[in-house]
Parts: structure tokens; C-alpha cells; sequence
């Protein structure tokens, strides 16, 4: 099988910019344009639009400042337009060196918004060509609305590439579906008609994802022989965006191995985490490749399969890319998920640990969105320290409630030994409600109550408002002192929890002398 060389320009820093809402500083422009250039490894980048703004002009002129310094110049591109000259002025000042000259690649497009004809439209462009090379600019030329001329007017389409493959000062001819309207068959099929047509040219295609097919008519396009395509860190771009940059990468990598690109495929999720800080667009989690949950295997059977021979293991591993494979934790994890993060830690438990703990974690995700692997040595101390016994003391039920104004109170339903109570209390919190609770409860029946001495609250690293909380309570009884820990997705919960363990402990203590 022969191999072909495929060109992969990025436009994050023009296209992408368009994305509503985001704007990108001049520092953020120069970082990314090296991040692309130097780590990710794609061939060309598109950095701006001429003429925007005086912020726009500076931030080019730091781009090419580098990339002359570091032998990429001839890698950077500018999107310019036909406007007697004034672009062209505007590169010389950027000290940008190729430019992507902007043209209506429909009937449609130069009848309603240039009112021209198509010889003096052909006329314009030669023109601007020729002025550019005059001034040492290399011109690639945009096709503008190129996929809708194709449909309705295809005669017009033809007659301007007659004339542009005929102007020997056009380096590259941009095929955009500037609205994102084509179907796979019909990208092949266009695109197969002009490569066939026009075998000795160099066409670039440029899709956008309105019916979020970007990829897949990248890929046809590839396919019929496309010489270069235009992609965008996370799918960055006006409307629905372009073909997301990860995506189509991988594609090419796992479907046509007779193209050779040259992107470093372990540096896409690093300059896709640096474009969603930039941008501040985040990134959905489901995103093929760069969302964070792409490579979390949630449901147990298939942590179970890929103990026992990587049965859900596909070619998009997650080591390609930087990244690791995870095993969620929560409601539907079984106990090879659990044993996958124990094994990361460098834990192994006794089968009967192992099915408490799985026990536990499935009931925390029925109450949390997600248990984190960050939560377990959390779960582990929790359960391994809870005792096996029935628990003598046990709060049954509790309504706690705070109010503005009002002092927080709880009502609080008990089991001691076989005898069951109900009593409520106010306090300084709803904790503190809940310990007067108590207090009230032992006091009626005579029974001893330790001394609280002091209470830590902890929670996981991450600082997730979901995240597991951890309570441990130092204890007084008799000159001993003793530590409880309760674990809830509630801080007052877990410290409950934590409250029933001491009582226990204090009543199996004094079983001899309790008298209930």
C-alpha cells in the first residue's frame, strides 16, 4: 500500500476565535500558536483575520516574530480579503509571510453580496494576487460558500477554478463548507469531481459541524485523496464549529494507515485542556478523545472483562494520548472497578473487606452523583473500623432543621438496646441540636455520655461541593479518651454517624452495668 503525505492546517486561532464568546489575548495567541507548532506538530496555523483590530496586528507581529526566529514563518497564515490592497498593507505590518485570500465560492454568495460579475470578481482577485507576490506574499485562496456553489451552481465553481489553476501564483486552492451543509456522499462526491478534474492543484478542505459531521466528511475527503484539511483544538468555531482537531487525528490513525500525518497524538489532550482554560468553553465530558470520562469504564461488567482479557479495550487507548484508563466508582461499580483503583493505590483486601467495601460505595452512589477514587482511603477507614456486630445504639430517624432567625433545632428517634424514644432540643447548630438531643435522652434513663473533645471535618482533595465528607470525633469517658469517624455525603450526617460509633462503643464498654 502506497502512503501519502496529508497536510493538517489548525485555524483555533481564526475560526476558533469566532466561537462565540471567546477572544484570545495576544499572550494566549503566541502560546497556543507554539503549543501547535512545536508540540502538537501540525503542519500550518491560520492565526487571524487581517484589518480587525490594532490588538489583532500585535498579536500577529509576536507570532511571526517567533516563528522567524525558530524557522516556522512560512507556517503562518493570515485570512485576508480582496479589498484593493488594504490586506495586503496589513501583512507587511504583521510580518506575516502566506496569506488566505478570502473569495466567493458561489453563484449565490458574488450575485447578493458583491453584486459582481464573475469576470470582474476574477478580475479582483488576479489583481490581488499579483500585488502580493510582488510583495514577496505567498496567497492560498478560500472558496467561500464553496459546498453550496457544488450544489446550485457548479457551473460558476468550475469556471473560477478553470481561471484559478490557470494563475500560477496560487499555492493552495481552501475548499470551506462554510455552513456545514454537506453529507458524507455528497463531500465525496464533490470533492472526487475537482481532484479528478484538477489532478495537478493542491485543495484543501474545511469543514464546520452543523449537523455535526465534520469528522466524518473529513474523513471521505481524506479518502478521495484531499491534500490538506482544516481542524480546530475542541472543535472550536462559528455556529456548531469545525472538525474537532483530536477527532479527525484519530481517525486518520486508526483508519487510513496509508496517510502520514505529522501530530504527536500524546499532545492533544494537553493543548485541548490549554484551549478550554483560554477559551473558557468547557470541554463536555462525552467529548470523543479529550472529555474527561472517555476513558472511564462506569458500568462493573466491563471492569470485570477488562481484568480477565481487555474484552472493552478498542485502539483509542487511552495511553496514546497521555491519559489512563479509570474505573468509576458508584452505584453500578462491582467489585473489579474497586479492585482496579485498590490495585492503584497499592491495596488489596480479604474478599469479605472487599465485599463490604463494595457494599458501601454502591450505597454512597445512590445518594451522590459519583464516588472518586480520591474518596476510597476515606470508605476503607470507615468501613474497616465499623465492627461487625448489630450496633445496641442506633438512631433510627432525625429532622434537622436551620432557619434564619431561628435557633437550629432536631428531633431525633432512638433505638437503646430494645427500647426505642423520641425527642427533640435546640442548640447553637444542628449538630449541637442533635448532642442535647442525646444529652436529654441519657440523662432520663441515667445512662453515661461521653465528653466531646474535639471534632476534625475532612474531605477529599478536589473541593468538589459533592464531594465525600469525613467527620472524626475525640472522645472523653472516664479519663480514656477514644476517636470515631463517620463518612456522608453530609457533614452533620458523617458526624451522626461517628456519634452513633462512640455510643456503641461506650455501651458495649458498660454492658454489664446497663440496665434497659
Amino acid at each position: 500500500m502506497s502512503s501519502r503525505k496529508l497536510q493538517i492546517m489548525d485555524t483555533t486561532l481564526r475560526d476558533g476565535e469566532q466561537t462565540s464568546g471567546v477572544s484570545f489575548s495576544a499572550a494566549e495567541k503566541l502560546t497556543i500558536a507554539q503549543l501547535l507548532l512545536q508540540e502538537v506538530k501540525v503542519d500550518r496555523i491560520e492565526v487571524a483575520s487581517a484589518r480587525v483590530s490594532d490588538g489583532e496586528l500585535q498579536a500577529v507581529k509576536n507570532i511571526t516574530t517567533w516563528a522567524k526566529d525558530h524557522g516556522y514563518l512560512d507556517k503562518i497564515e493570515v485570512l485576508t480579503f480582496v479589498d484593493n490592497g488594504a490586506s495586503i498593507e496589513w501583512m507587511k505590518k504583521s510580518g506575516a509571510k502566506v496569506m488566505n485570500l478570502l473569495t466567493k465560492g458561489s453563484l449565490n454568495h458574488l450575485t447578493h453580496q458583491l453584486k459582481k460579475s464573475p469576470q470582474e470578481h476574477f478580475s479582483d482577485i488576479k489583481e490581488t494576487i499579483e500585488h502580493a507576490n510582488r510583495e514577496g506574499i505567498a496567497v492560498n485562496v478560500y472558496l467561500e460558500d464553496w459546498s453550496n456553489g457544488m450544489k446550485s451552481s457548479k457551473e460558476y465553481v468550475f469556471q473560477y477554478l478553470d481561471f484559478l489553476t490557470q494563475e500560477s501564483h496560487v499555492d493552495k486552492i481552501l475548499l470551506p463548507d462554510t455552513l456545514g451543509v454537506l453529507n458524507p456522499e455528497e463531500t465525496t462526491h464533490f470533492i472526487r469531481e475537482t481532484l479528478q478534474r484538477y489532478p495537478n492543484n493542491h485543495f484543501d478542505f474545511h469543514a464546520h459541524n452543523d449537523y455535526d459531521l465534520g469528522t466524518a466528511n473529513v474523513f471521505v475527503a481524506i479518502k478521495e485523496g484531499i491534500h490538506g484539511i482544516h481542524l480546530t483544538v475542541n472543535g472550536l468555531g462559528e455556529r456548531a464549529g469545525n472538525a474537532p482537531l483530536a477527532s479527525a487525528v484519530s481517525v486518520i490513525k486508526d483508519f487510513m494507515p496509508e496517510v502520514q500525518i505529522n501530530v504527536e497524538e500524546n499532545s492533544l489532550h494537553m493543548i485541548s485542556k490549554f484551549l478550554e482554560t483560554f477559551s473558557g468553553h468547557r470541554i463536555p465530558e462525552n467529548k470523543p478523545i479529550v472529555g474527561d470520562n472517555v476513558f472511564t469504564q462506569t458500568a462493573g461488567i466491563h471492569a470485570d472483562g477488562d481484568k480477565k482479557n481487555n474484552l472493552y479495550f478498542s485502539k483509542l487507548m487511552p495511553e496514546r494520548f497521555g491519559r489512563k484508563r479509570v474505573y468509576a466508582l458508584g452505584k453500578t461499580s462491582g467489585k473489579a472497578n474497586i479492585e482496579n483503583n485498590l490495585k492503584e493505590m497499592g491495596i488489596q483486601l480479604s474478599e469479605e473487606d472487599l465485599k463490604k467495601v463494595t457494599k458501601h460505595i454502591i450505597a454512597l452512589g445512590d445518594k451522590k452523583e459519583h464516588v472518586t477514587k480520591e474518596d476510597l482511603p476515606y470508605i476503607l477507614a470507615d468501613i474497616l473500623d465499623s465492627p461487625n456486630e448489630v450496633a445496641h445504639v442506633e438512631i433510627t430517624s432525625y429532622v434537622l432543621t436551620h432557619a434564619k432567625n431561628l435557633k437550629p433545632s432536631a428531633t431525633v428517634q432512638m433505638r437503646i438496646g430494645k427500647e426505642t424514644f423520641e425527642e427533640n432540643a435546640q442548640g447553637d447548630g444542628q449538630y449541637d441540636a442533635f448532642m442535647n438531643v442525646l444529652k436529654k435522652v441519657y440523662t432520663k434513663k441515667s445512662l453515661p455520655f461521653p465528653t466531646l473533645l474535639d471534632y476534625l471535618v475532612r474531605i477529599p482533595p478536589g473541593g468538589q461541593t459533592d464531594a465525600l465528607c469525613e467527620t472524626i470525633i475525640t472522645w472523653r469517658y472516664n479519663d480514656v479518651e477514644l476517636k470515631t469517624r463517620g463518612l456522608d455525603s453530609d457533614q452533620t450526617v458523617s458526624a451522626i454517624k461517628a456519634t452513633q460509633k462512640a455510643l456503641n462503643k461506650l455501651y458495649d464498654k458498660n454492658a454489664s452495668n446497663i440496665k434497659i
